[in-house]
């Protein structure tokens, strides 16, 4: 899942590959998710689905406890998606036609110039 994350230090040193925290959607709820980023000792804010909670609270005391979630973090998640989704307006940074990761990098930051100068 977050295996390719790779963040260069500003020294020497390999790159980093642990994220601080991870905020997702509800698609990520289940158990392997959690179970996965708890392992890895990383904070995260994943929305508990619905039927999962009222399953949860029908075993009453067995259900366990909720999972932690910050609706202030999640907001911010928001801001993100809209931006992503504000970007994807441009066919060329949502089909991604370019062969090279250096040319796509380019098209995003070229569109990214246009949606702040409309704003």
């Amino acid at each position: 899942m977050l295996e390719k994350i790779r963040v260069p230090r500003p020294g020497a040193g390999r790159p980093r590959r642990k994220p601080d925290s991870v905020t997702a959607d509800k698609a990520y709820s289940n158990g392997p998710c959690r179970q996965y980023v708890r392992r890895r000792g990383i904070r995260h804010t994943i929305p508990e689905k619905t039927d999962s909670q009222a399953a949860r609270l029908r075993k009453r005391s067995r259900g366990g406890r909720p999972p932690g979630f910050d609706e202030e973090r999640y907001k911010k998640r928001d801001t993100v998606e809209r931006a992503v989704n504000r970007l994807k307006n441009f066919r060329a940074v949502a089909t991604r036609y370019d062969k090279r990761g250096y040319v796509f990098l380019g098209t995003v930051s070229a569109a990214d110039v246009i949606v702040w100068l409309r704003s």
